[in-house]
C-alpha cells in the first residue's frame, strides 16, 4: 500500500504513530500595535485558559504528543504513561524553552519534543530547536510542525531538528527532497559543527 503519511524521520516518510493532542479552541485577541494586527504571539504571553487546559481531551491508550501547559497541568494524571516512554510534549514557539526544561528532572526522559509554528513570522523556531540540543543536550526526536515550510527544513535541520511533520496540503516528497538542496554548508552548526574549510580538502591547482 502506498504511504500516505507526511511525516519525515531522518531523511525518510514514515508512520507517525504519535497522536497529536489539542486544546479546545479559546477566544483569539486581536493586538495592535502602531495601527496594525499583530500576527505573532509574544515571547512568555499566556495564550490558553485553565478550563481550556481542564477540557483537553487525552487518548486513553498509545503515545500521545501534548501541549506543554497540559503537560505542566496534568503531570501527574500522565505519570504512568510518561515513565513508559508514552508521552511527548510540543510548544508553541512563543512559549517559554524555559518551562518545558523546568517540567521533567532529565530533558531527555522525553522521547518526543515537537515545536509547533502556528504562522511563520519569526525565526524563534530555530533558537528553540538549537538551545535543546546545545545548552540543554537533549538527544531525543525533535519534531517541528505547524507551518512549516519546504525552504525551511534544510535550516531547520541544521539547527537540530530531525523530524518534520508537512502540513496535509503540502507534499512530504518535496520536504523530502529539499534537505539535499546544499550539498557543503559553509558555516558550523548543531548537525556539522565543523566550517566547510574544516572538513573539505582542497588539493593545489597544479600549473
Amino acid at each position: 500500500m502506498p504511504n500516505h503519511s507526511n511525516l519525515i524521520l531522518n531523511n525518510a516518510i514514515v508512520k507517525d504513530e504519535w497522536s497529536l493532542v489539542t486544546m479546545p479552541a479559546g477566544e483569539e485577541i486581536v493586538k495592535k500595535q502602531a495601527g496594525k494586527v499583530v500576527l505573532f504571539k509574544l515571547t512568555g504571553e499566556a495564550t490558553h485558559t485553565a478550563e481550556q487546559i481542564a477540557n483537553t481531551v487525552i487518548p486513553e491508550t498509545g503515545k500521545i504528543l501534548v501541549p506543554l501547559a497540559v503537560w505542566q497541568a496534568r503531570k501527574e494524571e500522565l505519570a504512568v504513561r510518561y515513565a513508559a516512554g508514552e508521552v511527548g510534549v510540543w510548544l508553541d514557539t512563543h512559549e517559554l524553552l524555559e518551562d518545558l526544561v523546568g517540567s521533567v528532572e532529565d530533558i531527555n526522559s522525553l522521547p518526543l519534543i515537537a515545536v509547533h509554528v502556528e504562522r511563520f513570522a519569526d525565526g524563534r523556531i530555530f533558537s528553540i530547536g538549537n538551545l535543546l540540543r546545545t545548552r540543554y543536550h537533549y538527544k531525543n526526536d525533535l519534531r517541528a510542525f505547524g507551518d512549516v515550510l519546504r525552504d525551511q527544513l534544510f535550516f531547520l535541520k541544521r539547527c537540530g531538528f530531525n523530524s518534520y511533520l508537512i502540513r496535509a496540503d503540502r507534499s512530504a516528497e518535496d520536504a523530502l527532497a529539499s534537505l539535499q538542496d546544499f550539498s557543503q554548508p559553509y558555516q558550523g552548526a548543531v548537525d556539522e559543527q565543523l566550517p566547510v574549510w574544516r572538513r573539505v580538502s582542497r588539493q593545489p591547482v597544479s600549473q
